[in-house]
């Protein structure tokens, strides 16, 4: 595969080749391996799944299989899928794009009524403790030592941000 084929390989796309690396998956099943494995921190849609699928396809990176149990396709990852995955996760990631809903809505926040404004930071705040005793809950004990390097990031992200709920009433002066 060539440099500028792999650039097009867009990160959906090179995680559902790493998933079937473990063997063939229909489509629900990467969705269901990518809730549960990279659920955490990256989100994939069963719309994008197939989508990515089809692509790949056309462009194989996998084969299709035939139609099983409760009419699942399987795809299989071909040579060219492995060497695509191969050079996109070589690759230099490059930063990260933060996208979060709540800074956009504090942004403008002062063309919210003050109390619907904490009422959203306090269901806000409630999302972050949730995840992080979701952290908390996982048994790390049976995961790859990358696994758990990504569910540390998560306990420290979400300690923070719990962190920063705690400082926010002195930030937005209203202790």
């Amino acid at each position: 595969m060539s440099k500028t084929a792999t650039k097009q390989l867009n990160s959906t796309a090179a995680s559902l080749l790493g998933f079937l690396h473990d063997g063939p998956m229909s489509g629900w099943d990467l969705v269901a391996q990518a809730q549960v494995r990279i659920g955490d921190f990256w989100t994939i849609t069963q719309s994008q799944v197939y989508r990515e699928l089809a692509a790949m396809d056309a462009a194989g990176l996998v084969v299709k299989g035939e139609a099983g149990a409760r009419e699942r396709t399987p795809y299989r990852i071909t040579h060219a899928g492995r060497e695509a995955f191969r050079e996109w996760i070589s690759r230099d990631p490059g930063g990260e794009t933060m996208r979060v809903p709540l800074l956009l809505t504090l942004h403008f926040g002062a063309h919210l009524d003050p109390a619907r404004l904490d009422r959203i930071i306090a269901a806000n705040r409630e999302i972050h403790q949730d995840r992080l005793e979701h952290y908390l809950a996982k048994d790390t004990a049976e995961m790859t030592t990358q696994e758990r390097a990504t569910v540390a990031f998560g306990l420290g992200y979400e300690r923070a941000v719990l962190e920063w709920f705690d400082r926010l009433p002195e930030v937005l002066e209203r202790t």
